[in-house]
């Protein structure tokens, strides 16, 4: 239930917030952010890795299902914390208050060293990538600056290096959109939000202009055939609970036959991380007009949209290609959604259903995706930064913001300077793949925090309780720790290093927090800190 936030049983935010943070984000922008984040460049190329793992058509629209009950349940859940603490910093609030500082920390730790600046590295280089299509002098293997080739080797189930370290024309392209969206929002939230709702906008015309051609002019008999057949029996092959799917264990290592729970959690790695970035409004929340209204509004809102997208591109796919494909095809059709050229399962739809001109128009889409998407991750990530440093566990000046422009000025640019790092390192196509399980353990922990926050504070308010709570704050707590479980074992790469990298942060925790301790006590007698809450 949403009440208003002029309910007089509410406690407002933290005065430190209230004073500093300007409050401009309506219910439009926010569901923008959440929009904009969660749409990048994966809805165009994972659905080639799905149908290779499922190799079923009812499977890998079942994959996108499990991920859309996944991703809703946990913004219903999200929702109850965000209107019951509207606070900069969000999902690291969450944590901090349910289960202790250090959860908070290790999410806000992991966040900047892979999840967002990670991410954000990624997709500004993939705008790079697509760049080259309308500029071929644009491409990752022109180099203006080549440093180094790391080797790859082998550590236990991981396979690590294999990077080039430089600066081509493509991450070029992208270190200057990572750059430009930090300036941008260093000029007020406003503007910021402006770009995403523009750039949002236009990426949901974009794919609803793909499901629409899609489902008229690009309906194709071939794969009609392939995928459905006659009483849509083709489209059952090999999604009976008695079918076996092959799964590579780790890299390089035998082949295990699965059945299709195992599979479909498997294959969760691609969609869940295409759904992925929904919790980054919560980050902002402290800039949200009536936050306990419109945060779990946009966060329903926003979820909502985007899986219903998602599953329609994903069966628009199915009816312009067969799923099942020879990876040396000649044609798109020939080749199917498992082996699109390079994966890029859109620009072969589209150059189905319009050959001279489909990859420049589906380069254009990817272009005004990942930039909105690197625009509103690049909003959304510096508040937390600037919620960790009031509570003295990141660089004190990340925790200050911009006389006139009300924003985390330390933090946008702190933030950017990792990204163009991880850029230049070619680390991040690595570090990608590690988000995933950490991001699901952070999930976990956060909806339990909310049958912890339940118990400590049963009178706390709380204008949006949680829809199905208790059962599907369960549901999503045991489906998540099945896909951790599968995936420790049957993909340890995908799943160790990020384990890794989460404990990394606990020694780091205790330093930070020994020096804020330290600090604190020489400080003068009787201030108040700027920290508490």
């Amino acid at each position: 239930m949403l009440t208003s936030d002029h309910d007089p049983t509410t406690v407002p935010s933290t005065p430190a917030e209230t004073s500093k943070l300007v409050q401009s984000l309506g219910l439009f922008s926010s569901t923008a952010i959440v929009i904009g984040s969660m749409i990048g460049s994966g809805i165009y190329i994972v659905d080639a890795d799905i149908a290779r793992g499922t190799n079923s058509p009812a499977l890998y629209l079942g994959a996108w299902i499990i991920t859309a009950v996944m991703t809703l349940i946990g913004a219903l859940s999200y929702g109850e914390l965000a209107a019951m603490m509207p606070r900069a910093g969000g999902q690291y609030v969450y944590l901090r208050e349910s289960l202790g500082p250090l959860w908070g920390f290790l999410f806000g730790w992991t966040l900047f060293l892979v999840i967002q600046t990670g991410t954000i590295a990624a997709v500004c280089v993939a705008f790079g990538k697509f760049l080259g299509v309308f500029f071929p002098s644009v491409s990752t293997t022109h180099w203006l600056w080549h440093i180094a080739h790391v080797p790859a080797w082998r550590v236990g189930p991981m396979v690590l290096g294999n990077m080039e370290i430089g600066v081509s024309t493509a991450n070029l392209a992208g270190i200057i959109v990572v750059i430009f969206l930090a300036i941008a929002n260093i000029f007020g939230v406003r503007l910021g939000a402006l770009i995403q709702n523009i750039f949002t906008s236009a990426k949901a015309l974009a794919l609803a202009a793909l499901i629409l051609l899609a489902f008229t002019v690009g309906v194709n008999a071939t794969a009609w055939q392939a995928n459905f057949g006659v009483g849509w029996t083709h489209f059952w092959n090999n999604a009976g609970w008695s079918a076996l799917h092959p799964v590579q264990v780790g890299v390089g290592g035998p082949i295990a036959w699965v059945n299709l729970l195992v599979i479909l959690a498997v294959v969760q790695v691609g969609s869940l991380f295409s759904a992925d970035a929904w919790n980054n409004i919560t980050f902002t929340a402290g800039e949200v007009k009536n936050p306990r209204r419109n945060l779990p509004l946009s966060l329903i809102l926003g979820t909502g949209f985007v899986l219903a997208i998602y599953f329609l591109v994903s069966l628009a796919y199915l009816l312009v290609l067969p799923l099942h494909g020879d990876p040396h095809g000649a044609t798109a059709l020939a080749r199917g959604v498992q082996y699109a050229a390079e994966d890029r399962v859109a620009t072969a739809v589209l150059g189905q259903v319009f050959p001279s001109a489909g990859a420049g128009l589906m380069a254009a889409a990817i272009l005004i995706s990942t930039f909105g998407c690197a625009n509103g991750m690049t909003l959304a990530g510096a508040r937390v930064y600037y919620a960790m440093s009031h509570d003295g566990l990141f660089f004190k000046s990340v925790g200050k913001l911009h006389p006139r422009y009300k924003t985390p000025v330390a933090g946008l640019l702190v933030q950017a300077a990792w990204t163009v790092l991880l850029c230049v390192s070619g680390s991040y196509s690595q570090l990608l793949d590690y988000i995933i399980f950490a991001e699901l353990v952070f999930y976990i922990l956060t909806i339990a925090g909310l049958f912890v926050l339940r118990a400590k504070r049963p009178d706390a308010p709380r204008p949006y309780k949680a829809l199905g709570y208790p059962v599907l704050p369960v549901l999503y707590i045991v489906m998540a720790v099945w896909i951790c479980i599968v995936l420790l074992r049957y993909k340890p790469q995908y799943t160790w290093p990020g384990l890794a990298l989460v404990l990394l942060g606990i020694p780091v925790y205790l330093l930070w927090s020994r020096a804020s301790s330290a600090r604190n006590s020489n400080s003068t007698p009787g201030r108040t800190s700027e920290t508490s809450c």
